[in-house]
């Protein structure tokens, strides 16, 4: 009788060790997975401020096991990724604005779908700074640029020449007559949004009447070498213009004035400078003015073919005309370019604060 009453008991407790082997909701109950819903379906957008127009992308909801993101700006078969929770996707943007479109679907496999504004507007570019070599070769540099346009001035509805980023254009020459050209550089965004750079830039002729150009400096260890520009001390005869160059000479015999040419002197246009001088003492007579040209275009040296040319001032008290002619030079070549022109005045002595008036510097033949 023993027996009999074990046995109903132990298969009471294999029952129990047996229900209680199956793992808590591995019950054969999916009744859940129709009930799941995505709710709170939203996206965090992180836009990069450099003009790339990278984008990251970030998807979140409540409920979802994946999500597909749209990017909305038809780009094949970029055009869209599958994301897990957590997950994010980069994607790049030309300026402009865009839908969106996000698919979070739950467990079930039910979607839910919503549509998320994307404006993209790109900066500005900042810092712009151009470099010009001496033959005009331009660069340029700038903060969030994609590129460069460049426009010499130097024709009539010019379009502007493609510059890319650390690029140097070729040599540019400019026509022996129009001068002061301006240069504008325009630095691109990549969208809209533009940065401009300009330079009047002047050569021969030089007449002064630019305010905005600073034509001469000047070199002396003194500090008494001088040069401004001044109204006519005497318009007339050859010279009525209103504004005119004052050159104060300095102590050293060496001293002087130079210029650094935006435009180069270039001796294919003609190999003779031509200069209006007004003296305003008689005790100059007699006294030499210098005409040095320096620095040539793809020449080492400040000077290498010795290109000084000296004409005496004849006379006071009225204008006249002084020609410098370098075409007897045979050391300089028939295509030179020089990017500065020196001035000085009778360097055989020390100055004493001499001054003459100087206009219309020209180049013929």
């Amino acid at each position: 009788m023993k027996k009999l009453r074990i046995i109903p008991g132990f298969l009471f407790l294999l029952a129990v060790a047996v229900g209680c082997s199956v793992e808590d909701g591995i019950d054969g109950d999916t009744s859940f997975v129709e009930t799941a819903n995505t709710e709170n379906l939203d996206v965090i957008f992180d836009v990069t401020n450099d003009n790339s127009g990278n984008v990251t992308i970030t998807p979140t909801a409540e409920g979802a096991v994946t999500f597909v993101v749209e990017y909305g700006d038809g780009t094949g078969t970029d055009s869209s990724v599958t994301l897990k929770p957590g997950e994010k996707t980069t994607h790049s943007y030309a300026e402009g604005d865009y839908t969106v479109k996000v698919t979070a679907k739950n467990i079930g496999g039910e979607a839910t779908t919503a549509e998320f504004p994307l404006s993209i507007v790109y900066r500005a570019p900042e810092n712009l700074q151009v470099s010009l070599s001496g033959n005009m070769q331009v660069s340029a540099s700038a903060d969030f640029a994609d590129s460069f346009l460049v426009f010499y001035g130097d024709v009539e509805n010019e379009v502007g020449t493609p510059l890319t980023v650390g690029e140097q254009l070729p040599a540019h020459t400019y026509p022996a007559t129009g001068a002061p050209f301006t240069l504008r550089v325009v630095a691109l965004s990549g969208g809209e949004a533009t940065t401009e750079w300009t330079k009047v830039l002047f050569g021969f002729p030089i007449d002064f009447e630019i305010a905005e150009v600073a034509f001469f400096g000047t070199f002396d260890d003194w500090g008494q070498q001088a040069f401004e520009v001044v109204d006519n001390p005497d318009p007339s005869g050859i010279n009525t213009s209103a504004r005119v160059g004052k050159y104060t000479n300095g102590h050293a015999p060496w001293s002087g004035t130079y210029s650094p040419l935006n435009i180069p002197i270039n001796f294919e246009y003609g190999k003779k400078i031509r200069i209006m001088v007004y003296n305003p003492d008689a005790a100059n007579i007699g006294k030499n003015l210098n005409v040095e040209l320096e620095w040539a275009v793809g020449v080492d040296g400040a000077n290498p073919y010795g290109a000084v040319v000296k004409r005496p001032v004849t006379t006071s008290g009225e204008w006249e005309e002084l020609i410098f002619d370098f075409s007897t030079n045979e050391a300089i070549p028939q295509d030179a370019k020089f990017t500065q022109l020196v001035l000085r005045f009778n360097d055989v002595a020390e100055g004493t604060q001499e001054i003459i008036y100087i206009d219309n510097i020209t180049l013929t033949n």
